[in-house]
């Protein structure tokens, strides 16, 4: 128990920095099984000049077009 308020706030800001390093972590975790996840989809599959083409095109309609037209729907 800290005896006084420089060491209560002392105690509060190392708490911050390990749940700032403990989001940091997760966050990269994160990336990395979304990398994962395109390597193992059809997309990891692609050359790249198709698959940097194909992503370009996504980026020009936007992913709630691209989503419409791969269900089909008007």
């Amino acid at each position: 128990m800290p005896n006084s308020v420089e060491q209560e706030r002392a105690a509060i800001e190392a708490d911050e920095r390990k749940l700032a390093d403990r989001r940091k972590k997760l966050d990269e975790r994160v990336e990395s099984d979304r990398q994962k996840a395109i390597g193992r989809s059809v997309l990891g599959k692609l050359e790249q000049d198709r698959l940097e083409n194909l992503l370009g095109r996504m980026k020009e309609l936007g992913i709630d077009e691209v989503e419409r037209r791969l269900k089909g729907t008007a």
